[in-house]
């Protein structure tokens, strides 16, 4: 049963700011104000990247940079994304649809899809589609040194202080032993957390 536990008036407060936002930018990628300014100062033309989950981002992207690969479960969506990179003539983008079968999304086909790819050779990774935890650790061996992986959600995977719902605690452990593995080296990696009360996206910058 969905709880609305969290639906505190500071929670409200803070749904409401972000619907706002989100209607008075309608093009930029579906993360926090700060995580979009963050990434529109930071990329560079010619940055390659990666990202599992599509969308706004992929369109936002691939205007930005040299070149993008994408990686998407959703057939529908993929057709919809697919639709709009032609109606805008761009030919930047590596797009791969992963879709369910009669079991469900193979979970090694869905992360796999990117192991071709050479081992620190992007500069820019954003985690926002399934399995993230097993999606993380790929692209922390495919990020150059120097290198930005941005993990939409964060906080509803790895330990903080975030005041945004299904938070996981600051004293807690992460949500699956993969998440596990990958905070323990995460947290020597330079963090930028990013949070508007209602989502969390964060920042890691590879040494």
């Amino acid at each position: 049963m969905r709880s609305f536990s969290h639906w505190s008036p500071r929670y409200l407060l803070n749904r409401s700011i972000e619907k706002i936002y989100r209607f008075s930018n309608p093009n930029l990628p579906w993360l926090t104000p700060q995580a979009n300014s963050i990434l529109a100062t930071w990329l560079l033309p010619q940055d390659r990247g990666l990202e599992f989950g599509s969308g706004r981002s992929t369109l936002w992207f691939c205007q930005r940079i040299a070149c993008l690969f994408s990686v998407e479960h959703d057939a529908e969506w993929y057709k919809i994304v697919t639709e709009k990179l032609g109606a805008l003539k761009i030919d930047n983008v590596a797009y791969h649809l992963v879709s369910k079968d009669e079991k469900g999304i193979a979970h090694p086909a869905y992360v796999e899809v990117a192991e071709h790819l050479e081992e620190e050779s992007l500069d820019f990774v954003l985690v926002d589609g399934i399995f993230r935890d097993d999606c993380t650790a790929l692209a922390m061996r495919k990020l150059r040194p120097g290198g930005l992986l941005v993990i939409d959600n964060a906080n509803h995977y790895l330990p903080s202080n975030s005041i945004s719902p299904n938070s996981i605690p600051l004293e807690h452990t992460p949500a699956s032993p993969v998440w596990a593995s990958v905070y323990m080296t995460l947290k020597t990696w330079r963090l930028i957390w990013t949070g508007n009360g209602v989502s969390d996206t964060a920042f890691f910058f590879k040494p």
